[in-house]
């Protein structure tokens, strides 16, 4: 490799996120389709004479961002964005069309108890019938037999993947180690090797769930801190 080479990049970076306080590895994140490194910082400048032109300058507030474009989300990278752990429970809805024989009706699952509501096929949602429940049976105190719409609440303590996004809870730090390779003028191939030494994930994001066009990309920006060295950014070749 030369000293100081000409290259480009046409590739996104593969990322590694390191709890930031106990540097465990929490996520590899190999699967994004963008990712874009924004660095700024302030400049103001003193005046003097005449038309008060610029004559000193004065730089501060460093700052800078990391986002990262996937289609590609584990439950891990919505964990990230809640700052909380994966679960393994999880309440739901369910919304079943039945038949039901000699007056009863039998659910697929175990209801949650009073969660139970059911209607005429031809009145969903319309005047709930009265019933009884005892476990996954429904009875029917006056409705005769016929096809019904049921819906009801279903509650799993093992087996479900579960981020609960709560109003007291907010994304934690990490540190982001990045690879991508750069191509020289020369035709070698380099690696860049990326350090993020302090990258707060940013509560704020969007998924639009869609029936035409691509798939769904989750746009995740991470703000870039100073560590405790006041480092905020790395970059290296390794050739």
């Amino acid at each position: 490799m030369a000293i100081n080479p000409n290259m480009a990049n046409r590739e996104v970076a593969n990322l590694v996120l390191l709890n930031y306080t106990t540097k465990a590895p929490f996520l590899n994140l190999d699967f994004a389709n963008v990712t874009t490194t924004d660095l700024t910082a302030t400049r103001v400048m003193a005046t003097g004479g005449q038309g008060a032109p610029d004559r000193v300058a004065f730089d501060g507030q460093r700052k800078g961002t990391i986002k990262i474009d996937t289609q590609i989300t584990p439950m891990k990278l919505y964990a990230m964005l809640a700052g909380v752990d994966v679960t393994t429970t999880a309440k739901y809805i369910a919304r079943e069309t039945l038949v039901s024989a000699t007056k009863v009706i039998t659910l697929s699952d175990t209801p949650v108890t009073g969660s139970v509501y059911v209607y005429a096929e031809n009145d969903d949602c319309g005047t709930a019938e009265d019933i009884t429940v005892t476990d996954k049976t429904v009875t029917l105190t006056t409705a005769a037999d016929g096809t019904y719409i049921v819906y009801y609440l279903i509650e799993k303590t093992t087996g479900a993947q579960t981020v609960k996004f709560n109003a007291k809870t907010f994304p934690k730090a990490f540190t982001i180690y990045g690879e991508t390779p750069w191509k020289t003028e020369d035709d070698e191939i380099v690696a860049m090797k990326l350090t993020y030494f302090k990258a707060q994930p940013q509560s704020t994001f969007t998924l639009a769930f869609q029936n035409t066009g691509d798939p769904t990309t989750v746009s995740i920006t991470c703000d870039l801190m100073a560590d405790e060295n006041n480092d905020i950014y790395d970059m290296s070749i390794i050739g």
